[in-house]
């Protein structure tokens, strides 16, 4: 048996072989087990600073990136240890083989190791996301989701600059000299997307706006959904999804609905001439009693404004509090059908463009 394993087969005993194989077998058939067993540990970690989080599923965000981190470090080391053989010893473009599958195996380490990073990450952002929820202001989740991508973003550009000098051994100073001016051209050609990218910070720390908010913008009319580093999604009222540059929410004249003390709603009704005047004071009469049963409507006014040659006017306004828009324009829907109604009921036709319609008999 001792003769067998000291048997020497491609630079490398079989006792070498052995152990290797065997090595690399263990942790691919416990690598399940181990992971969940360094994520526990990992857990106690966060527990010193962490009163309260969701165990199974910081187990399950890092249990698979910490396992693909831990088979690949462990088959680099295990390899390692051999002697390469001698017939694999060529060269592929300059490169040896052995240094091309080392290089390889090291990027994917590497690799492995930020996306272990990125979902600690995105576990710790839920954990903050979740005290956020527990505060009235949205702004602190939109904040958190902000930053989450943002150092996502870092943390992958660190990750290619580490594999290209560890993995590759390329000079990173090299590089980032390079970068440097390439980016200082980059910047030029895409001045539009950093003063975007610029934008972004002022609208998260001015606060302008913040997601959940009803806003208006140029033409745009709807609810914030989500705030990026280089635009805002807007969802209007039509349930249109528009993406509006986030230079152009700064840059433009912005209406924060949601943000209003009240919110206005205006009528200007244009009478037909024929109309008699105890008709109008009767109309008027009914639509401030109908206003008046309205409990979402703080306040009105209704008058007859003004006599014009085509028409006489009859002013409608009514103020609510800063509630949903969908509620708001509800409540003025109802209101134009109840003066529609009542008009009706009252013979009262609407002045034509140009010229007077007649009261039908």
């Amino acid at each position: 048996m001792k003769q067998f394993l000291d048997r020497i087969i491609w630079n490398n005993t079989v006792e070498s072989y052995l152990w290797t194989i065997g090595v690399v077998l263990f942790v691919l058939l416990l690598n399940k087990i181990i992971s969940k067993y360094l994520a526990a540990l990992l857990c106690r970690v966060f527990n010193r600073w962490m009163k309260s989080y969701d165990k199974q599923k910081f187990t399950d965000l890092i249990v698979y990136p910490l396992g693909t981190f831990l088979v690949v470090t462990v088959c680099i080391v295990a390899f390692y240890q051999l002697r390469y053989p001698d017939p694999l010893k060529f060269t592929l473009y300059k490169y040896s083989i052995q240094r091309i599958i080392l290089s390889l195996a090291i990027a994917v380490q590497i690799l492995a190791f930020i996306w272990l990073l990125l979902r600690v990450i995105d576990f710790i952002a839920s954990v903050l996301e979740l005290k956020a929820n527990q505060t009235p202001s949205q702004g602190d989740n939109q904040l958190i989701v902000f930053f989450r991508d943002l150092i996502k973003v870092i943390m992958g550009v660190i990750g290619v600059i580490v594999v290209l000098n560890q993995a590759f051994n390329y000079n990173v100073t090299t590089l980032l000299t390079g970068l440097s001016i390439v980016g200082a051209a980059v910047a030029l050609s895409l001045r539009e997307s950093l003063e975007n990218l610029i934008a972004s910070f002022v609208i998260f720390f001015d606060k302008p706006f913040t997601a959940g908010d009803f806003i208006k913008v140029q033409n745009v009319a709807g609810t914030v959904e989500r705030i990026g580093l280089r635009s805002t999604r807007v969802r209007t009222a039509d349930k249109s999804y528009v993406t509006v540059p986030n230079k152009q929410m700064v840059d433009s004249i912005l209406d924060n609905v949601s943000r209003r003390s009240q919110i206005r709603g205006e009528l200007n009704l244009m009478l037909n001439l024929q109309t008699p005047t105890p008709k109008i004071d009767e109309l008027i009469t009914e639509i401030k009693a109908y206003l008046k049963t309205i409990k979402e409507i703080d306040a009105y006014n209704v008058l007859f404004s003004d006599i014009r040659v085509q028409a006489y006017v009859v002013f409608i306004e009514f103020f609510t509090p800063p509630v949903d828009w969908n509620l708001f324009t509800d409540i003025r829907q109802r209101i134009n059908f109840h003066i529609l109604t009542t008009m009706d009921k009252l013979e009262i036709r609407i002045a034509a463009e140009g010229k007077e319609l007649p009261i039908l008999p």
